[in-house]
């Protein structure tokens, strides 16, 4: 019996095509496919520039790095979400911080940000979690009311729009939306990441930072003995992507909107098989958003079913159904604990969602056939 991982890419004839170019061309890395597929994401979410990377965790990093911000300032940003997030800002010098979640679309509350606003808080980064954008519009008006920059982490959500209809990476809401381009994304380059922004001294800032922080521009060299300079203006990091990867990007980028259609297909399919069970709560996704689902996270009242989580992961394993649990709270892992003083008790809504939360199998490739394995599997729990 096949196994069913709770996500995996996939990749086409079309996509292997492009890669086999590639690799048959002058350049597997720092040529023209970069450029192209730059160009491509930018058109897509209608941002003004890009910037793609080797990963959603470098995407993090040099965003929050760019905005050189204060190493005494604080950042607030959401427990429920994977560590990068907030490791985006202590890899700056910036003490995270941690808002609590709406309990329905587990995004960060709100209400929450604005309760945790200090006299250094300087940035807000919103994780839109399972792919539904959080409430941006409100985000973008605290931002504003106290002069702070957001960044989107949007590792989940490309292709997912808000309420305006405006797709997520076009950084009306924020100074810069970051993208993760992981196999069980929503699209894939293998590895790879982005960084979507409107501002143009930003953009440069973060080209510069790509690569090392060395320019060969020759507006900006101190002095130019010929066409081998260059030089280091600030201490940056190899974090560019390959021709490789970007060219894959660029054939997945053609099939993003088919695969957000399927993804949605099997969230309305799974929400109908799973209404009547008393002990799993289905997603729920809040008026006038249009996501691209990337998880599909239930919540599961693990002691009216009389099995621990652990149990119950075993049990659809035991049927060839993979499951995974998204996230931890971020505040409760050790080194947050050892370094910020952070624990249990602090975000207690992320909290009560974690020991509910289960991740069941949502990928486009999912087949009628595996919807209906995944689905008999855990209304065979109860």
């Amino acid at each position: 019996m096949e196994f069913i991982p709770y996500g995996r890419q996939w990749l086409d004839q079309d996509d292997e095509q492009a890669v086999l170019d590639t690799l048959r061309s002058d350049f597997l890395t720092q040529g023209p496919r970069i450029a192209a597929f730059e160009q491509a994401l930018c058109d897509y979410t209608g941002a003004r520039y890009c910037v793609a990377v080797a990963s959603g965790t470098a995407a993090l990093h040099l965003a929050v790095a760019a905005l050189e911000l204060p190493t005494d300032s604080e950042g607030i940003t959401t427990p429920n979400t994977f560590t990068a997030s907030s490791n985006s800002m202590a890899y700056c010098g910036i003490k995270p911080a941690f808002a609590d979640i709406d309990p329905v679309s587990y995004n960060i509350s709100p209400l929450e940000i604005e309760a945790k606003l200090t006299s250094a808080t300087r940035l807000i980064i919103p994780v839109h979690f399972a792919g539904q954008p959080a409430e941006m519009e409100q985000i973008s008006a605290i931002a504003s009311r106290h002069d702070l920059k957001v960044i989107e982490d949007a590792a989940h959500a490309i292709g997912s729009c808000y309420r305006d209809g405006g797709k997520v990476g076009n950084c009306r809401y924020s100074d810069a939306t970051i993208f993760s381009f992981h196999p069980v994304k929503t699209l894939t380059t293998g590895e790879g990441g982005a960084v979507m922004t409107n501002d143009e001294a930003l953009y440069h800032k973060m080209l510069l930072l790509r690569t090392h922080g060395i320019t060969k521009d020759t507006a900006l060299l101190t002095q130019n003995p010929g066409p081998w300079y260059y030089e280091m203006h600030a201490l940056g990091w190899h974090y560019r992507m390959t021709d490789l990867q970007a060219a894959l990007g660029l054939s997945q980028l053609k099939k993003l909107d088919a695969f957000k259609r399927r993804r949605r297909e099997i969230v309305t399919h799974y929400n109908q098989a799973f209404r009547d069970l008393p002990w799993l709560t289905p997603p729920a996704e809040a008026n006038g958003l249009d996501s691209c689902f990337h998880l599909y996270v239930v919540k599961i009242d693990f002691a009216a079913l009389g099995r621990t989580r652990a149990e119950v992961m075993q049990q659809l394993a035991a049927q060839g159904v993979g499951s995974q649990v998204h996230y931890i709270p971020v505040h409760t892992q050790p080194w947050y604990k050892q370094h910020f003083g952070y624990g249990e008790g602090d975000c207690p809504v992320a909290e009560a969602y974690y020991e509910m939360a289960l991740s069941l199998p949502l990928f486009a490739a999912l087949t009628e056939r595996d919807q209906a394995r995944v689905i008999n599997a855990v209304r065979e729990l109860a």
